[in-house]
């Protein structure tokens, strides 16, 4: 298991360079620069000169990706062109907000995939299984930015029980934890119900499969309850490909998000990572892409773990 962990970590550490490496590079590539996100088109080439100097955007681009990296392995991000502000507290500002999306949405969605993989997996080849998988098609075929939209106009301008947007409402003089948790319900609704169509369908796969092996009929043969084989083993071991996909889908999970959080106006790293990318925010842009990578790689570690807590097996190899 030790030996899993540091070979995992090594290669993923060298995953991030590489991944950090082309983003700065591909975002520098881009025509342009901040200074005239900032100064404006009309701003004259002297004072774009004058700008990129003092942001340091003059020097050759190897010697502006060595100081990155040098403030990097010290903990320093630099601050926003745009916003001036340090980028580690704009990007803790922002980041609350998303693991608050993003719990709530892979919470939603991974209930309701155990629930409708089970019955999938139970009813394999009859016609609920069939009427699960013409839903999960649909659903999987749906742009995000498409049921956000129908979401707020149901929810919001039809019903008017739920906000069309944001974190907070501006005519609360002190908005409490509810008035959060209520602008939270329609993002997560979007970004959790997308989950839902892909890991049902693996999980749903999972449970077909392990009730086609051996220990299932050993199971029943010697007395066990349908229910209780199904509870106890076959939900146990089905659940190893679900971790497994889940840990692999944090950067989709977030490139979802990105939209939905658009479309919500919902103040996330979606959100920042959307409007830094127009203006061309490069510290801002770097920072944002590097905690994506460690969350990825953190997930895919934390899904090893847990299948190795699931299958004993998996320790040893």
């Amino acid at each position: 298991m030790l030996r899993m962990i540091t070979t995992r970590l090594a290669t993923a550490i060298l995953s991030l360079v590489i991944l950090v490496s082309i983003v700065f590079a591909m975002t520098h590539a881009t025509p342009g620069g901040p200074a005239y996100s900032i100064l404006g088109q009309k701003a004259t080439p002297a004072a774009v000169h004058e700008l990129n100097v003092r942001l340091g955007l003059a020097a050759p681009l190897w010697k502006q990706y060595a100081i990155w990296w040098w403030h990097l392995l010290q903990g320093r991000l630099g601050y926003s062109y745009l916003l001036n502000r340090p980028v580690t507290q704009l990007v803790g500002d922002y980041m609350a907000n998303t693991l608050a999306l993003y719990i709530g949405a892979i919470v939603l969605s991974v209930v309701l995939s155990i629930g409708i993989g089970l019955v999938q997996g139970v009813t394999y080849g009859r016609w609920p299984a069939k009427l699960i998988g013409a839903f999960q098609l649909s659903l999987y075929a749906l742009p995000t930015f498409f049921v956000g939209t129908i979401f707020i106009l149901y929810f919001s301008v039809t019903l008017g029980i739920l906000p069309t947007g944001g974190i907070t409402d501006l005519r609360i003089e002190n908005p409490g934890l509810l008035v959060y948790a209520r602008h939270l319900v329609l993002p997560v609704l979007t970004v959790g119900l997308l989950g839902v169509a892909g890991l049902s369908r693996y999980f749903g796969s999972s449970v077909h499969e392990e009730l086609g092996k051996d220990y299932v009929r050993t199971a029943l043969a010697k007395g066990l309850t349908f229910r209780a084989v199904l509870f106890r083993h076959v939900l146990r071991n089905a659940l190893r490909p679900l971790v497994t996909i889940l840990g692999l889908s944090f950067p989709y999970i977030f490139a979802g998000s990105v939209l939905v959080e658009s479309v919500f106006n919902y103040p996330g790293l979606g959100y920042l990572l959307w409007r830094s990318a127009l203006s061309q925010d490069y510290p801002v842009i770097s920072a944002i892409v590097l905690l994506i990578g460690v969350m990825t790689v953190l997930g895919n570690l934390l899904a090893d773990l847990v299948n190795g807590l699931l299958d004993p097996r998996e320790r040893f190899e």
